[in-house]
């Protein structure tokens, strides 16, 4: 059993309930709280296709940020290891090259505390990621390129994934984010894949709400011990607030 056979997916994306997005406001402490239907990240569920509860913090000082965000997961316990829980830590700086361009480059550390991996022989899941990203108007390219292995995949350092996502409000408080990415896990071709979501988001009193058809063309690779195909297309709703 690969130890990572149920991890690479995300947004993921660029819905709201997946991977941490910071926003800078003004300076200062943010908070977020939210829960999903199913956590997916780059296309493929890490709760196995169950909800998950999700929160995170950030902190900005003018033009950088730093923050923390954690979800329950259930892959790693799936793999034979003993994670129920994934806490991510990332800082970057954020601005702009022209009024029409902007930047983003920072460093991202997936850490799962308690993954017990060597106790199955297995690569750690642990993972960190230097991205870099521009944005003209509502699109934004982000690349994301990993300096240890990724996810637990033996020998996969320098892997890579690059995304396209835009942000299109349309009125009453709705927005609507197309997303195409593209995970190119080094060494290992079949893991390699193209992850796509069709996201609407709707402000209710500060409450975000989202609804999103998120999937792969990983062609069943992903997959849970009871069967069940973690990389498959699937509508996925949440709710997340920021104070």
């Amino acid at each position: 059993m690969r130890f990572a056979f149920a991890r690479l997916s995300l947004l993921a994306a660029a819905i709201t309930v997946s991977a941490p997005a910071p926003v800078l406001a003004d300076d200062g402490l943010a908070f977020n709280i939210g829960a999903v239907s199913d956590y997916r990240y780059r296309g493929v569920s890490q709760s196995r296709l169950k909800p998950a509860v999700q929160g995170g913090v950030d902190y900005t000082m003018g033009s950088f940020y730093l923050g923390a965000w954690a979800s329950t997961i259930k892959w790693v316990k799936d793999a034979g290891g003993n994670a129920p829980l994934e806490l991510d830590l990332y800082g970057g700086y954020k601005g702009s090259i022209t009024k029409e361009l902007g930047f983003d480059v920072g460093a991202l550390a997936y850490q799962y505390p308690r993954h017990e991996a060597d106790k199955i022989g297995a690569p750690s899941p642990n993972t960190f990621e230097l991205y870099g990203a521009l944005s003209y108007g509502p699109a934004t390219l982000k690349y994301s390129h990993a300096t240890t292995n990724l996810f637990g995949f033996s020998d996969s350092k320098g892997s890579g994934y690059l995304d396209l996502s835009a942000t299109f409000d349309v009125g009453g408080g709705f927005s609507v984010v197309p997303h195409v990415g593209y995970q190119r896990v080094k060494g290992w071709s079949d893991a390699t894949y193209t992850d796509y979501s069709l996201t609407v988001t709707k402000d209710v009193s500060g409450v975000l709400l989202s609804a999103a058809v998120i999937g792969t063309d990983a062609d069943g690779f992903y997959v849970a011990p009871n069967g069940k195909a973690l990389d498959k297309a699937r509508l996925v709703v949440g709710a997340k607030f920021n104070f």
